[in-house]
């Protein structure tokens, strides 16, 4: 007589029909009954081996009954329960967007408990080529790699929080490859061409405190809209930077945080540029520094800003660079005029990453006003005093056994880490697991330490898990 199968080792049996049918319970349904998953096969070594990967898969796995549901029912209901209220209007626009057209037309209809690291992948090399809604004559029906990487990035997410509400077992977005960061060449104005823009702004009278004030600070499109009167001291210098106005949906235009957290900022503005504002505020008519021209109750809609860069580009005969390329603008003079990364990088609201270049380890006053003053003299075209900084000894704080991070050599066995953009890390571990097979784990985190961390706590217990599991490789008897 054969032995009882070990709990846990689920059931097999032979049909009717000559194949051999296993099933293990994987969880259960709001009334208790258990959830199963079957496998099938010719011949019953076959069996075994298809078992014990489905055992594998679903190992400590307790699903609930909403695992059934389709990827493109979660996805829904992911983005209706747990995201409405943790994102912008614009980022919470741009991720229903990406489900409606890039996700759903290929994988929302495959049930979300069935979804495999290699299907992950496919999906990624098939919206690639296919994955534009409305094809045009240059990219034809291809989208941009950032488009994958961001399809990657709120999937990712997405799954994670099914593996956290027992619909999944593993992210299956885990071990897959997506493309790299592939930007395109800035365009800014050059010396030349910044001298033709300040000249076209001044004849227009209407719109020149809005475009020399961009020009000047560099803010992002929605940020200089959204400026309020109560953001700026006339006394100090100095701009608060707290809210962002977004496109027109559903007729209303939304204002809301900034992009980022390092978004919300206080920055001190040219001379000039204080002169300027100061003078305009005699006249205001709102509280807002640049309102709507039809409704001064409202701010500036940012889409007309955009606009009306146009028409002044083609009176100048100058490129018809976006308005986005203003604020590069502004950067690339910055830096040539002798402004630090560090501070540019606080100035312009930048998340702080490890491909900034950190020249200075803190921000200081002094610094802000000398950029500010060399800002000044070049477009203002005044003879703002450069003030100087007060001479300090360094105070050199680093321990004596500091050692600098050296990321290129690892130990064998320890992954690796990658930073995949300025507040997300991976990391990855790749081992042969029980069957002889290369498997790959990932985590994700905000910072490298705490990548390291994780990855270091996740290869410790694959390695149990694969130990363990090669212990349950034993011959086992099978009915």
């Amino acid at each position: 007589m054969a032995k009882r199968r070990p709990s846990g080792d689920g059931m097999v049996r032979k049909r009717d029909d000559g194949r051999w049918e296993g099933r293990i319970v994987v969880g259960h349904k709001n009334n208790g009954d258990p959830i199963y998953r079957y496998v099938l096969a010719k011949t019953q070594s076959e069996l075994t081996q298809k078992l014990h990967d489905k055992i594998e898969m679903y190992r400590d796995a307790d699903l609930s009954e909403d695992c059934n549901m389709t990827l493109g029912e979660w996805l829904d209901k992911w983005i209706n329960e747990f995201m409405v209220f943790t994102l912008r209007p614009s980022s919470l626009y741009g991720y229903e967007m990406i489900i409606k057209c890039q996700i759903k037309p290929f994988l929302g209809n495959r049930p979300l408990s069935a979804l495999t690291t290699n299907e992950i992948q496919k999906f990624y090399n098939t919206v690639k080529k296919n994955g534009r809604v409305h094809p045009d004559k240059q990219h034809g029906t291809e989208i941009s790699d950032s488009m994958v990487r961001k399809t990657h990035l709120m999937l990712h997410e997405a799954l994670d929080v099914a593996v956290k509400q027992r619909l999944l077992v593993s992210n299956p977005t885990n071990g897959t490859t997506i493309p790299k960061n592939n930007y395109k060449d800035k365009q800014i104005l050059n010396d030349e061409q910044l001298d033709r823009f300040m000249e076209i702004i001044k004849t227009d009278e209407r719109w020149y405190d809005f475009f020399y004030t961009e020009i000047t600070i560099g803010l992002r499109k929605g940020e200089i809209c959204g400026l309020k009167w109560s953001d700026f001291d006339e006394h100090s210098g100095k701009l608060k930077i707290q809210r962002s106005v977004g496109g027109i949906k559903d007729g209303v235009l939304p204002v809301g945080e900034t992009k980022t957290e390092t978004g919300t900022r206080e920055i001190l503005l040219p001379p000039s540029t204080v002169e300027l504002l100061r003078k305009r505020k005699e006249n205001a008519i709102s509280d807002w520094i640049f309102p709507n021209w039809h409704n001064p109750e409202e701010p500036m809609n940012p889409q007309s800003a955009y606009t009306r860069l146009i028409i002044l580009l083609k009176k100048a005969e100058l490129p018809l660079i976006r308005f986005h390329d203003l604020r590069h603008t502004f950067a690339t003079m910055a830096l040539e005029n002798g402004m630090n990364v560090k501070t540019l990088s606080t100035t312009i609201g930048h998340v702080s990453s490890a491909t900034t270049i950190d020249i200075y380890s803190h921000i200081t006053d002094t610094m802000q006003r000398q950029a500010a003053a060399k800002i000044d003299r070049r477009i203002g075209g005044t003879e703002a005093e450069i003030p100087r900084a007060e001479e300090r000894a360094r105070v050199d704080t680093l321990p004596p056994d500091f050692e600098p991070y050296k990321p290129k050599c690892r130990k064998s066995g320890t992954g690796c880490v990658t930073m995949i953009n300025d507040h997300l890390y991976e990391g990855r571990y790749t081992p042969t697991n029980a069957y002889g097979k290369r498997e790959s784990h990932n985590i994700y985190a905000k910072t490298r330490e705490e990548c390291e961390e994780k990855l270091a706590a996740m290869i410790a217990e694959v390695k149990d898990n694969i130990k363990a599991e090669k212990e349950r490789l034993k011959p086992l008897t099978i009915r």
